[in-house]
């Protein structure tokens, strides 16, 4: 195996970009077909309810098998994985061509979610293990910004494309660029892991998830994201019912209001990537509690009634930016908060964080349809509660675990 790369070239972000055009199709299947919820519902012949369930249905499927395909990779090697589940994510977007009801629809929103345990699970645990540090939170900045590509330009496009040509056609083109992403993760994605011929130990497995799950401090910090996330994610999920629906805006308009939001997020990326090797490792994330607050003063105005979806829009804006320059950092100090493998710990946070957002939009799309915008205030406030008080402390202990490990260096080199 190699050592850890800590210096970024042209070479070393080939795998990166493939890992992040895989990335890019998952997440867009999401942000392109969000704003043809309203025409896919109409066609199936069922109401606005089920334009957030698609996007459950999505996340659940990033739930159910987090726990094996980490395991498995730590087991038989990373590529293999990886490379199946690129695999597996084509077909699932082509077979959406015969989905003839709203259940055979949902059923295929969660294979095509399964491909987010992929992400989280294998190809990030890869850019992990490959790279140093301050390194893998720089990668993953990156990454960030071009994955949120998908998202600043999907309901856009998505909005558009429902009025030219139909919906299912959408999931052809995602599978054809998946298919790009799979011949540059053959060609370029390392293999980290040396591959084992023993069986997959399912008790090892067990007494693994049991270590992570009872790990105080572990457990403090993986939650922490989701909380931190569930705001905008069901931002995303609820939108189409809330500004086309609820407030009679058009497609398009409602497509043009996620481009501050998603841009927010894609230039809180580009700061943490320019300054993660300059700031000490964690600070981003107690910057991004004004933002935090600031979003929350914005959301709380508009459920009282002042221009609710521009405070809004606004509220989530501060918020993408102030999870921009947090989340990144949170991975990391979730990943190394245990000295279990990689891809087990990957497994665990992936499931932690897509159960944590499938129920998130649950609660919100109940929340909202009950009490309306000052009903995803309330939610939203909730969860800013919980995010600052988890996270604060995650921080400062995984701070004091880096200082003690500096210390022990410096008195083992003086010896």
């Amino acid at each position: 195996m190699q050592p850890p790369i800590s210096t970024l070239t042209r070479k070393t972000l080939l795998f990166p970009l493939a890992l992040v055009i895989f990335e890019f199709c998952v997440y867009i299947t999401n942000d392109l077909i969000q704003p043809a919820m309203i025409v896919i519902t109409r066609e199936y012949g069922v109401d606005a309810t089920w334009n957030a369930s698609a996007m459950s249905a999505f996340l659940f499927g990033g739930v159910i098998l987090q726990w094996l395909f980490g395991p498995l990779s730590d087991r038989v090697g990373r590529r293999k994985v990886l490379l199946s589940g690129v695999a597996f994510f084509i077909v699932s977007c082509l077979a959406t061509l015969w989905a003839s009801d709203i259940h055979r629809f949902l059923a295929l929103r969660v294979l095509q979610g399964v491909a987010l345990s992929f992400i989280g699970a294998v190809g990030h645990a890869v850019i992990q293990e490959a790279f140093e540090e301050k390194t893998a939170v720089q990668i993953s900045a990156l990454m960030a910004n071009v994955a949120m590509i998908a998202p600043l330009v999907g309901p856009v496009a998505g909005a558009v494309f429902v009025d030219y040509l139909p919906w299912r056609w959408a999931f052809v083109m995602i599978a054809a660029v998946s298919c790009v992403s799979w011949l540059g993760l053959f060609r370029y994605m390392p293999e980290t892991v040396k591959p084992s011929k023993e069986k997959l130990p399912i008790k090892q497995i067990a007494y693994d998830f049991w270590h992570l799950l009872s790990n105080r401090h572990f457990m403090q910090t993986t939650v922490s994201i989701p909380f931190m996330s569930i705001p905008l994610v069901s931002w995303i999920a609820l939108a189409p019912t809330i500004v086309i629906s609820d407030f009679h805006y058009s497609s398009l308009a409602y497509g043009l209001m996620q481009v501050p939001i998603f841009g927010f997020l894609i230039l809180s990326n580009i700061v943490l990537a320019h300054r993660a090797k300059v700031w000490r490792l964690g600070s981003s994330v107690h910057y991004g509690y004004v933002f935090f607050l600031l979003g929350w003063l914005l959301i709380v105005l508009g459920g009282a009634g002042v221009q609710p979806v521009m405070m809004l829009v606004l509220g989530i804006c501060c918020f993408a930016f102030g999870e921009g320059i947090a989340m990144s950092v949170l991975y990391r100090f979730a990943m190394t908060a245990s000295d279990r493998p990689y891809g087990v710990t990957s497994s665990v946070i992936g499931m932690l964080h897509m159960l944590g957002y499938a129920l998130g939009v649950e609660v919100f799309k109940h929340a909202y349809f009950a009490w309306g915008v000052m009903g995803f205030a309330l939610c939203s406030t909730v969860c800013l509660l919980i995010y600052m008080g988890l996270s604060r402390g995650a921080v400062a202990h995984a701070m004091m675990l880096r200082l003690d490990g500096e210390g022990d260096a410096a008195v083992t080199a003086s010896h």
